[in-house]
């Protein structure tokens, strides 16, 4: 029997791995922030000089707009990048250079296909521009960039784990309540979203942990695991992969294709994957003869598979903290509805994938191949529900954090974990109290921090935009 204080603390330690992973993000991305201030810097000289001279206020608005947005594209590219491509970095899938560059080009294929919906969420559903003279919804949506970054800027570099998501939806807020009153701020939308915030990393909890009992009862507990892995790893691996693409293929516009069309290729896709990875599963059982097959080798081809599935999820999320002030920004003034370019979701996705490329490498590799990295079939389990959770809420142009939904999943799974553990295993000895107490004191941690991050994050910027928006009108005489 092992000792009482080795027992069911899976999920303790891989909330120790998001505790290091974290303070790796921050030397990581130490590059970014030194760039984040300079540009903040640089702007508010911009816009001091604008307010002594007074000199071609639209092109500074659009100017400052586009190197701010710019700034927090890479910003988000290179704070999230680990999220994604870690752990099939750390199961072996695939190198970091290779998986830099496939993961970049799936956020900016997320964000080209499916950025709109959170883009128009944040452009139009928290304040009504339109109520706004002049220049006012332009000094608004830049108002929330640079105090969204800002706080992003101060937060990183002092090791708060804040959501860029969170931190636009409350400058924007905050921004519009200065610039219009209380009577342009959509409260229901933001309560909308703040719900969403709520119930995503629930939703990744109940999902991950259902995909990790389903992996661990079906397969990794079977009797014959040979057998059990032939039987459901395909079908499933399979399906994951044609509603994928069935998905996607309901996104690319020279389709134009409804989800019952759409079913089609996805069917044709999800059959080729089920066969592959048959075929996977026979080549990882011939190897490993008569002993029991390790789910890390069989897994890793559907671990980078998942990771794909992430990286467009994010930038089909992210993005439109980006693209959604960039759109009022750059268009005309009292444009009613405001359309979405696809040029603009691919800047912004373009921004967050080089952030990924320029900033990811070393933050990966810290994840990815050190003492953070998260067991494969865990992995698996967290990457793929938080991609569909990710999605889905990105389908209704609720923007979310992933990191937040991820670390939902991180509890989903260590909890289903610990269940099946204690019902393999009824006679190993009960807990010590203080071990219990210390165990429920790392977990309620996470959960505060998780709550806190949001709970502060968007009072916080909100004060900030409104502020922003009030020294930017000034300066401009408006």
């Amino acid at each position: 029997m092992r000792p009482p204080d080795r027992q069911f603390d899976v999920l303790d330690r891989d909330l120790r791995r998001i505790t290091v992973a974290e303070s790796a993000q921050f030397h990581a991305v130490r590059p970014v922030l030194r760039l984040g201030a300079g540009i903040l810097l640089a702007v508010s000289l911009i816009f001091l000089a604008l307010g002594i001279t007074g000199q071609q206020p639209g092109l500074v608005l659009v100017g400052a707009g586009l190197i701010v947005a710019g700034w927090l594209g890479l910003s988000i590219g290179a704070n999230d990048i680990a999220n994604s491509l870690g752990p099939a970095v750390g199961a072996g899938a695939i190198a970091i250079g290779p998986g830099l560059a496939l993961v970049a080009a799936a956020e900016i294929a997320g964000a080209t296909l499916a950025g709109h919906v959170v883009t128009h969420r944040l452009a139009e559903g928290i304040v009504d521009v339109r109520v706004l003279t002049g220049a006012g919804g332009q000094i608004v949506m830049l108002a929330a960039l640079i105090a969204a970054a800002g706080w992003i800027t101060v937060a990183t570099g002092a090791n708060l784990p804040v959501s860029t998501s969170h931190s636009i939806v409350g400058a924007i807020a905050g921004s519009g309540l200065a610039a219009a009153g209380s009577a342009a701020v959509s409260w229901g939308g933001i309560a909308m979203m703040a719900l969403a915030w709520i119930l995503t990393p629930m939703a990744a909890a109940i999902l991950a942990g259902v995909l990790l009992a389903l992996l661990r009862i079906k397969v990794a507990e079977a009797p014959d695991r040979s057998r059990a892995a032939r039987a459901w790893l395909p079908p499933l691996i399979g399906a994951m992969v044609g509603l994928f693409t069935a998905y996607v293929a309901t996104l690319v516009p020279v389709l134009s294709l409804r989800l019952p069309q759409a079913l089609l290729p996805g069917a044709a896709a999800g059959l080729a994957a089920m066969l592959l990875m048959r075929r996977r599963v026979g080549q990882v059982l011939a190897e490993a003869g008569g002993d029991r097959p390790g789910m890390k080798r069989i897994l890793r081809q559907p671990l980078l598979f998942a990771a794909v599935m992430m990286a467009f999820a994010h930038g089909a999320g992210d993005a439109g903290n980006v693209a959604g002030p960039l759109l009022v920004i750059l268009s005309p003034p009292h444009r009613d509805p405001l359309p979405v370019p696809l040029l603009l979701l691919a800047l912004a996705g373009t921004a967050i994938a080089l952030g990924a490329l320029l900033f990811g490498r070393r933050l990966v590799g810290v994840i990815g191949e050190g003492i953070t990295r998260l067991n494969p079939a865990r992995a698996f389990c967290i990457t793929l529900a938080t991609a569909m959770i990710v999605l889905f809420a990105s389908g209704w142009g609720l923007p979310v954090s992933s990191t937040h939904v991820a670390v939902g999943g991180v509890f989903g799974v260590g909890f289903v974990r610990e269940m099946l553990d204690r019902r393999a295993d009824r006679r190993r000895a009960a807990l010590p109290a203080e071990e219990r107490q210390r165990r429920q004191l790392i977990r309620r941690s996470h959960v505060a921090t998780i709550t806190v991050a949001w709970v502060v994050t968007v009072p916080i910027t909100a004060l900030l935009g409104g502020l922003c928006c009030l020294a930017m009108l000034w300066l401009m005489g408006a």
